[in-house]
């Protein structure tokens, strides 16, 4: 497992890692944020275990030029697209904005092995990949927008590290938390962090309890959401359970 980041804490990093990114864009809403769960953005393969959870390390991409993208730009370190893949740091999220450009790959599979070789904890793309079979087999969890064959290079040109991006039309900027399930993607702002953990922790027992009301044929007027009466059987329910 790799580490966390020394912003966002253990406990926090461990309850993101098991709740929904429905309840986290619930939660988020409640706090005025509206504009939090990626568009276009799928997890590649089947989704394994535990959410995707790290802080976010950025790369912008701009539409490429045929005089400048040319197959001889890989070969230069200092490329930003070749630069990320060795400064991002262990346990972090890789996220690129691609501008939902779809006509081209944003990765193929040697970055991706790359990425998780240095212990990188995902990568998010608004863009397709190539090599897709081979990416989603990986260990490390890979949310893009499908797959598409032809290089970066035919539509991107790599040129900014860790700065403020657009990815799947939400703001990412750098130390944000990224969240990826089944759904999809979620960005929380890094100081709304352990805040939103713990109140999607009561979230979704209160969800569990109200599930088993409805299950057992308790209409939705004053079950979802809970009237006062509800509530009260809520907090009774977690005292037999020691929640």
């Amino acid at each position: 497992m790799s580490a966390p980041s020394p912003a966002l804490s253990a406990a926090t990093l461990d309850i993101l890692r098991h709740v929904s990114t429905a309840t986290l864009t619930t939660q988020l809403f409640k706090r005025g944020l509206r504009n939090t769960f990626m568009q276009g953005v799928a997890p590649l393969g089947a989704q394994r275990g535990a959410n995707l959870v790290g802080p976010a390390f950025t790369l912008r991409n701009i539409p490429s030029r045929e005089d400048i993208d040319v197959l001889e730009l890989f070969a230069d370190p200092e490329y930003a697209q070749r630069k990320c893949v060795e400064t991002v740091p262990p346990g972090h999220v890789l996220v690129q904005d691609c501008r939902g450009e779809r006509g081209s790959a944003s990765f193929g599979s040697i970055l991706s092995l790359r990425l998780q070789v240095r212990g990188v904890a995902g990568m998010v793309s608004d863009g397709p990949v190539r090599d897709s079979a081979t990416i989603a087999a990986l260990d490390m969890p890979v949310f893009c927008a499908g797959a598409s064959a032809p290089p970066n290079l035919i539509r991107h040109h790599a040129v900014d590290i860790n700065v403020p991006i657009g990815c799947g039309g939400v703001a990412v900027f750098p130390g944000d938390v990224i969240v990826g399930d089944v759904d999809g993607v979620v960005v929380i702002p890094l100081k709304m962090a352990d805040d939103v953990a713990q109140a999607a922790v009561e979230q979704e027992r209160l969800e569990a309890f109200l599930t088993e009301r409805i299950r057992a044929g308790a209409a939705l007027p004053g079950t979802y959401p809970p009237n006062e009466a509800t509530k009260a059987a809520f907090d009774e329910w977690k005292k037999n359970r020691k929640i």
